[in-house]
């Protein structure tokens, strides 16, 4: 019993932002929108090397993780990414710090229906719905160095649908395109609370920020 509580201890605080949380952009979130016209080069998102990370906080340390993806393909035209999708594959669900606490107590926590409920949602997926170019400003910086692009696209996760806008790195060149994003978002907004309910005494506990870091690579196909 001891063991299981220091655990739900554990998971509150890697979710828990306070004033540690990693500095990241603050992303900006809609309803959802259509998806980009998809004409263009197709190129293949290399899964192998492609991760979505993430960062909780809580008692003045942070708690890194990781998912793999499953799949992914990009549009690019005029040397610029304008379009594309990518699935997430939730149960590849990573943490990165050692130890049984956190790689079998907290991973599985975070796997079970008090969170992401991966046997009931799998995936979570990412459609880009616009893409400009970013040009930082003293007042619309990016926390990425070489950030030239501003990303729109429909983030689906736990069955809710919110459109995010957020500045990225985009590289392209003649085989490939590498994006990397650095952004925060609140977990709520996808009704993604303890056990699924807002009004838990547990929930309370658990500040709504999480950090989410994009290092993405596709190939011309």
């Amino acid at each position: 019993m001891k063991k299981y509580t220091l655990a739900l201890f554990v998971l509150a605080a890697s979710l828990t932002a306070c004033s540690d949380t990693p500095k990241g952009d603050e992303a900006t979130v809609t309803d959802e929108k259509a998806a980009a016209d998809s004409n263009g080069v197709a190129m293949t998102v290399d899964t192998a090397t492609s991760v979505v990370g993430f960062v909780g906080n809580g008692v003045g340390k942070n708690h890194p993780g990781e998912f793999k993806l499953s799949n992914g393909t990009f549009t690019v035209k005029d040397g610029k990414v304008t379009a594309g999708s990518f699935t997430v594959n939730v149960g590849s669900i990573k943490m990165l710090e050692q130890g049984e606490m956190f790689q079998t107590n907290l991973r599985g926590h975070l796997m079970s229906p008090d969170f992401f409920d991966v046997a009931k949602f799998p995936e979570a997926k990412f459609e880009i719905t616009g893409s400009e170019p970013f040009t930082p400003t003293a007042a619309d910086s990016s926390v990425v160095a070489g950030a030239n692009t501003k990303i729109s696209g429909n983030l689906t996760l736990k069955g809710v649908t919110k459109n995010v806008t957020f500045p990225a790195k985009v590289e392209v060149t003649e085989t490939g395109a590498t994006t990397q994003a650095n952004f925060n978002i609140d977990r709520t907004q996808w009704d993604m609370h303890y056990n699924d309910n807002a009004e838990s005494a547990k929930e309370k506990f658990i500040q709504h920020d999480v950090n989410i870091k994009l290092n993405i690579t596709s190939k011309k196909q």
